[in-house]
């Protein structure tokens, strides 16, 4: 708890600074977004009963959500909220009690590079447990005329939970990734997000494993300027509290600002 609370502080007044050294841009993104959604999680049958015993917490929800995007010619922020069984109370079981996710993500370029400086941190809340993944490092954006756009990255992983272990954890890596087209005179889009953990803490791969992975790939239909509806195919191992792999199917109806 301790390690990762001083880590936020100095994210916290890094950015501070690096933001006042821009404050001539901050007014005049260079691109931005924002959204809100309902999702509705639909996990595997296989996903379902590997987890029926012992655990038997697996189950399909809704959740709403909240998220957006800004850009500077010096730096970039994007962030979601992520509200989970919303119309239930945070006491029920834990297969179908309200719960909280949230994620937010920094890169601050390096002059005229490519490259920047990264920084993650994603929370989880719930009744029976809380864990809090933060990462620093570094990354890389990369796009092309042609609708592609990468952002992979790569750093040091501490956790904090009350799940038996906080501290150290390895290393994080990842990319988000884009690709816009036209395809029947309609805009859509491909996305995918994905995470890899390894050299994971002793103490931590006990449970947990030593390699994770974490993702999302999604077709995005661009219907109107401000309504969007996605599918999205949900996928980890060793994550999300199931030893082996897990996958699922998201549906998402987006009302975009």
């Amino acid at each position: 708890m301790k390690n990762t609370q001083k880590m936020m502080a100095a994210l916290a007044l890094s950015t501070t600074c690096m933001s006042v050294t821009a404050t001539a841009d901050l007014t005049s993104p260079v691109w931005s977004f924002a959204d809100v959604s309902v999702n509705f999680l639909d996990w595997s049958a296989g996903t379902e009963e590997r987890t029926r015993s012992p655990f038997g917490f697996k189950e399909d929800f809704y959740f709403l959500e909240v998220e957006g995007g800004v850009g500077y010619d010096w730096g970039e922020f994007y962030g979601f909220y992520d509200l989970e069984n919303p119309g239930h109370s945070r006491d029920n079981d834990e297969s179908k009690n309200k719960r909280i996710a949230t994620k937010g993500t920094f890169h601050y370029y390096l002059g005229d590079t490519n490259f920047s400086l990264y920084s993650q941190v994603y929370h989880f809340n719930s009744k029976a447990f809380y864990e809090t993944n933060s990462v620093v490092g570094l990354g890389y954006r990369y796009s092309n005329d042609s609708g592609l756009w990468v952002k992979p990255w790569i750093g040091g992983h501490y956790v904090d939970s009350d799940g038996g272990y906080n501290g150290k954890n390895g290393v994080m890596a990842g990319w988000v990734l884009g690709y816009n087209f036209k395809a029947m005179d309609q805009d859509f889009m491909i996305t995918n997000w994905h995470e890899m953990e390894f050299l994971r803490a002793d103490e931590y791969k006990d449970a947990n494993g030593n390699f994770g992975i974490n993702g999302a790939v999604a077709l995005w239909w661009n219907a109107t300027q401000h309504i969007s509806a996605g599918v999205q195919y949900r996928y980890a191992s060793e994550k999300l509290g199931l030893d082996g792999y897990n996958n699922a199917m998201i549906y998402t109806l987006k009302y975009n600002f």
